[in-house]
């Protein structure tokens, strides 16, 4: 509007400068005003100097000497009445001239004046046309609310201005008539001289006040800037609320309509997901972000904090607080929140509280993402901040650049910044915000000579000058800090230069007071008022606008050509499946580890429909082979030691007691643990013809063995199951003979093992027998051979006494070593006892065989309680009670089994699967191969590749 305005003067002050009198040169106006006035007072003040003679050189200049002068036509009076006429005649038209040249005086002197007011301010206005990203778009769209065309339409035309201008030629012609009646000797030359040296002292007095003039119209100049910038933070506040009225209203969905995500979410989410693909396509770097850049303290944390309109950062007085790279990504929204992106809650950047809470959660998200040993790390936290009036666009705080490591610091923390930072500002599309502490000397700066190396051309940068306040205080010379702004400082170049002040360097300060003291600082400041700094570089404000405008401007140059890329990625993987694994569905990590957790679960439910029989017979098999070896060696040896049945059965009655209080509820317990286990293992890992795919196995082992760990036995079941077991134990009464029969052939089968395991044993020891030695060539060892002399030995000594005790005594033992040396065989006592262990271990096995096939027809004498009969058969009765325990021993740990452990451990399983679902890191683990990968690529570049297009469209929408 005021260029407009400006616009419609300049063309009136050149109608007005193009007008003529009738005569070839041009007459100043103001001069013709003091003749007249001359002329009409004969006192004037300017007369006196009529009688002065004239000292100087040069004839002062008069554009009225240049008119031509013509002879008079009147008729010649008489001398006595001729002077009288011409001072009449002069008073007369001087008064008829006066309104006229008052009018034409002020309409060119004021035309003239604001042209030249208007090409002043012209030349101070800078050249945005460079920056011309930087100025807001609303700036350029005023024409869109404003019609410059009505109000130019209203402004009086040219022609009509000129209407009510004076006629000039007529001026002229009354001034030639008036001059012929003037002689060379008349007062005239004195009037025009007075009126000259007028002129020229007004001259004088013009160039003294220029300068004046100059000084007052800059301060009016940033006056009016400072007014108008006033005036429009006032309306951005005013249509701030508006907004946040309205966007409130939608988020409470008075419309009834769902709000779409909005476009710079949409944009994080495309680079959420790069971020997550595989670093060796490189695709994440080609999207554009503002990386904040710069050496440690130099202000960048406050600048995203100035940009971001909230204090979110965890702060220190000279420590390294950012130690991971931080996205940020800015969205307008009705409420000032800020939320991690892998998680839900909402922090009120209105609350303190909140606030402290956020910094608090960065903080741990930091350390716990810096590995040990390490000060820094490259895992990425990403933070989505939403606030009314916040400029859309996304930043990455990146750690500070270090000059020097310190004690308490990696070794190579200096090398692994570097690397972050040129990992992050070697994407083409990066935009480098280098942050730049106005306070220290240029010279120590790091970053610039970085950025530098990064962007020699300077087209995706940034320089930012922070701490301005203190920068002027130390500066001797502010003309250091213009060098900076204008990019003659430092060897690197950019795309544009600001300035910011972000506090006064207490931590506890709020945004506003920043906002207050930032804005009291420019107004104030000599860098301004003295034009070193231009308006627009000033203030963060400013900057985020111009950070903003940048960043879609690079987004819209580059999404469209990454989303091509794109395309013939997604084509070259997609033909690669199908020569591949052209029967096989692209199923990702995720969907092949759904498909995994159904088939193991399906087969832990297979546990529960296992039959109770075979239940009760691998868990009986299982449980005797655990206490074969400690009923026969402990309790029906010792046992069948003595010497009547009586004390057979005390011996038995007590020794069963002892180990069903001690040893076998736990026993029990554990095999039946065991077994359950095995049942579930050969459940997981049991193929299933065509169906199986082994690229589950490592999961599935996985799976079992973390369910296993996990799981417990209910501790109170060893309670119950001894007395239990107890109870069965006691039971003598063998009911009818097929039970009887039973308990021999348990017995039998026992032996059988028993005696076939003795003769394997004492093989080993006496080695191969002749029939071995003739067939197979081999041979004994000396060892074998002593052995062998000793076993015979013993074997004579056995058959001399079958009713021989367990024991050897001490003189049988000197005996048979005595014999072995009238052989010429040196024998050790201990190899003899060792050996005597075997071999009546073998004796009283096969003894006990001939034993039980007598007992089989003892069931009569049994129901007599062997009453007038030779044949004892209590060691039948001692298999029959222990088979009977083992009977109701795992029929007890059956059901438990069916009715609660087997769905603990579903229970189990399904917790394992859960907690497998969410750590990526075992799932990458355990499903891997060239499959799983290529169905990851595929996935990752289809979610993308969409993602971009619908980006793009809701890019394109916005332009529209």
């Amino acid at each position: 509007m005021w260029r407009s305005s400006a616009r419609a003067a300049c063309v009136v002050c050149q109608n007005l400068a193009n007008g003529t009198y009738g005569a070839r040169g041009k007459s100043p106006l103001q001069k013709l005003h003091l003749v007249s006035r001359s002329i009409h007072h004969s006192r004037h003040p300017l007369s006196r100097f009529q009688r002065l003679p004239l000292r100087i050189s040069a004839q002062p200049f008069s554009a009225l000497n240049h008119l031509p002068l013509r002879s008079s036509k009147l008729l010649l009076v008489k001398h006595g009445s001729q002077p009288h006429r011409t001072f009449w005649l002069a008073r007369v038209v001087s008064r008829l001239l006066k309104l006229r040249y008052l009018v034409l005086g002020s309409a060119v002197g004021g035309g003239y004046t604001a042209k030249k007011t208007y090409d002043q301010w012209k030349e101070m206005v800078p050249d945005l046309s460079e920056y011309k990203w930087i100025i807001p778009d609303f700036i350029w769209e005023l024409d869109e609310y404003v019609d410059f065309e009505k109000l130019t339409k209203a402004l009086p035309d040219s022609e009509d201005l000129a209407k009510l201008l004076p006629d000039f030629d007529k001026i002229g012609e009354s001034l030639r008539s008036l001059s012929g009646f003037l002689t060379p000797g008349s007062p005239r030359d004195t009037a025009f001289r007075a009126t000259e040296q007028g002129c020229e002292a007004e001259k004088q007095y013009k160039k003294v006040s220029d300068k004046e003039k100059v000084d007052q119209l800059q301060e009016e100049l940033l006056r009016t800037q400072l007014k108008y910038q006033r005036m429009l933070e006032r309306l951005e506040k005013e249509n701030k609320e508006l907004r946040k009225i309205v966007l409130q209203k939608d988020d409470k969905g008075i419309h009834q309509r769902k709000l779409k995500k909005s476009l710079i979410d949409m944009y994080s989410e495309v680079l959420d997901t790069l971020s997550d693909y595989d670093a060796s396509y490189n695709t994440h770097d080609h999207l554009p972000r503002v990386v904040v850049v710069g050496d440690q303290s130099a202000g960048k944390t406050s600048v995203l904090e100035m940009i971001a309109q909230a204090r979110i950062f965890p702060r220190g007085s000279g420590e390294m607080m950012t130690r991971s790279p931080v996205k940020v990504t800015l969205s307008e929204g009705p409420h000032h929140v800020a939320i991690f992106k892998d998680s839900s809650r909402e922090f009120d950047l209105t609350k303190e509280e909140d606030l402290a809470a956020l910094r608090n959660e960065i903080e741990i998200r930091m350390r716990k993402s810096v590995s040990d040993g390490c000060t820094v790390s490259t895992e990425t936290i990403s933070l989505s901040v939403k606030g009314p009036g916040l400029q859309r666009m996304v930043l990455v705080d990146l750690p500070g650049v270090i000059s020097t490591v310190t004690s308490g610091m990696a070794p190579d923390t200096k090398e692994t910044i570097f690397s972050i930072s040129k990992a992050y500002m070697q994407n083409p599309n990066a935009i480098i915000l280098c942050i730049q502490d106005g306070s220290v000397d240029a010279e120590r700066s790091i970053v610039t000579d970085l950025v530098s190396q990064m962007d020699p051309q300077g087209k995706r940068t940034i320089f930012v000058l922070t701490k301005v306040d203190l920068a002027e205080q130390n500066v001797a010379s502010p003309s250091r800090i213009q060098q900076i702004i204008e990019g003659k400082l430092f060897p690197m170049k950019a795309l544009g230069y600001f300035a910011v002040v972000t506090g006064r360097g207490n931590s506890c300060e709020s945004i506003e007071s920043i906002k207050e003291y930032e804005e009291e600082f420019f107004q104030n400041s000599k860098l301004l008022k003295n034009c070193m700094l231009k308006a627009h570089q000033v203030t963060t404000r400013n900057l985020s606008l111009a950070v903003s405008d940048c960043f879609w401007k690079m987004v819209r140059e580059s999404v469209e050509q990454q989303a091509d890329a794109f395309k013939a990625t997604r084509f070259n993987l997609e033909t690669e499946w199908k020569n591949n694994y052209p029967r096989l569905r692209e199923l990702d990590r995720n969907e092949l580890f759904e498909k995994a957790k159904n088939e193991i679960l399906d087969e832990v439910i297979s546990l529960s429909q296992v039959t109770p029989k075979h239940w009760e017979e691998i868990l009986q098999k299982s449980l005797w082979d655990r206490v074969s070896t400690h009923v026969i060696e402990n309790i029906y040896l010792p046992a069948a030691q003595t010497t009547n049945s009586g004390t057979f059965n005390t011996t038995v009655d007590i020794k069963l007691k002892q180990w069903t209080d001690k040893q076998l509820p736990n026993k029990a317990v554990e095999v039946a643990w065991e077994t359950l286990q095995e049942e579930f293992a050969r459940f997981m890992t049991e193929e299933k013809g065509k169906e199986h795919d082994d690229i589950f196995d490592k999961l599935k082992q996985a799976v079992k063995d973390e369910s296993i760990k996990r799981h417990k036995w209910n501790e109170r079941a060893e309670d119950s199951l001894r007395v239990i077991q107890h109870n069965a134990l006691e039971d003598r009464s063998i009911s009818d003979k097929q039970q009887w029969d039973a308990a021999i052939q348990f017995m039998e089968e026992t032996l059988h093992s028993r005696l076939k395991d003795t003769e394997s044993v004492i093989e080993d020891m006496v080695g191969p027998d002749w029939k071995k030695r003739w067939l197979y060539w081999v041979g004994r060892t000396k060892e074998q051979t002593i052995r062998n002399e000793t076993k015979n030995e013993l074997e004579k000594m056995i058959k001399c006494n079958e009713e021989h005790p367990a024991y050897l005594a001490n003189d049988e033992v000197t005996t048979v070593r005595k014999n072995l040396e009238a052989r010429g065989v040196a024998v050790d006592p201990c190899l003899i006892k060792d050996t005597w262990h075997q071999v009546y271990r073998r004796h009283f096995l096969k003894k006990a065989l001939g034993h039980c096939n007598l007992c089989r027809r003892g069931f009569y004498y049994y129901q007599r309680h062997f009453v007038d009969s030779e044949l004892e058969c209590n060691d039948v009765v001692l298999f029959w009670r222990i088979q009977r325990m083992l009977g109701i021993t795992a029929n007890t740990l059956r059901q438990q089994l069916t009715n609660t452990e087997v769905r603990r451990l579903e229970k189990n399983v399904k917790e394992v699967l859960e907690d497998f679902a969410e750590d990526c890191e075992k799932k990458m683990k355990l499903l891997t191969g060239k499959r799983v990968q290529l169905a990851e690529d595929l996935k990752k570049v289809r979610e993308i590749q969409e993602k971009l297009e619908v980006f793009i469209e809701a890019l394109h929408q916005e332009e529209k």
